[in-house]
């Protein structure tokens, strides 16, 4: 039982062993490519070199230096475990609010994601990344139960009055909320033939998130179950990310009702 964990602790407690790995890798290579890559003296190599060899993940040729088959397989898993351990870390404080009811969702989705998350202190961090994401794109598609923060709000009114493609899909307790905000700039907003407004009933995972899909990226955006207020935002660049995203989002726009511009007009003259 123990074999393991000692291999395991032998590379983990050298970040100069875990570079020669990882190196190695992506393709045989010389003492100096090493020393370049890694960062590591010649003679610290050489030593990391002769525990590989000593433990049949070496070969030698000529030169060059790359891994055996045995090799392969304990940088393939080893390498593996340590980026799926980044990746925990990175989502730690977000993991109650992942999407896990949404069909399809996987974790490796937003290993590479930006988490924004309120740091000690300074609260806004969230929502002054929803708004970047916002305020950048020239389109934004997805579902919530929550009203973003009114910052939020007017950025993405002021987007779609200069022609940003918006469809979204909301909660009838969302879509109250919205209108209550500005009544008169939600009618103007809804007018534009750039924008589709929708309702659902029921949204995948709607207690704890919603999701958005800019121009380039996907996101997912949570907030507290009791309060609604946005509480991080996570979002990648990853296409397979941005497909998932696309491929849900498609799914509710199709099972939910669009409003119609002149409901929000009637309202808000009633």
């Amino acid at each position: 039982m123990t074999g393991g964990i000692d291999n395991i602790q032998f590379l983990a407690t050298s970040a100069h062993r875990v570079g020669v790995l990882e190196t190695l890798r992506d393709g045989p290579t010389d003492r100096r490519g090493l020393c370049e890559a890694t960062g590591a003296s010649s003679p610290t190599v050489g030593r990391v070199l002769a525990d590989f060899e000593e433990r049949r993940w070496l070969r030698r040729d000529g030169s060059a230096y790359g891994l055996t088959r045995l090799g392969e397989y304990v940088a393939d898993r080893f390498l593996t475990f340590r980026d799926a351990m980044e990746v925990e870390e990175k989502l730690r404080d977000v993991w109650q609010w992942l999407p896990v009811e949404m069909p399809g969702f996987d974790v490796d989705l937003f290993a590479d994601a930006v988490v924004s998350y309120p740091g000690p202190g300074y609260p806004y961090e969230p929502v002054e990344r929803l708004g970047r994401l916002i305020a950048s794109t020239s389109s934004l598609r997805g579902f919530d139960n929550i009203v973003y923060k009114s910052s939020n709000l007017e950025t993405a009114c002021g987007a779609v009055l200069e022609g940003m493609t918006f469809e979204y899909v909301f909660t009838p307790e969302a879509l109250e909320g919205m209108f209550a905000w500005d009544p008169d700039r939600i009618v103007e907003v809804a007018a534009c033939e750039n924008a589709t407004v929708l309702v659902h009933d029921h949204l995948p995972d709607g207690d704890r998130c919603g999701l958005g899909i800019v121009d380039d990226r996907a996101g997912i955006c949570c907030h507290d179950a009791e309060t609604g207020a946005l509480v991080a935002v996570i979002d990648t660049d990853a296409p397979e990310a941005r497909d998932w995203a696309i491929s849900v989002f498609e799914r509710v726009r199709a099972e939910a009702t669009p409003v119609d511009s002149g409901t929000f007009e009637s309202r808000a003259h009633s």
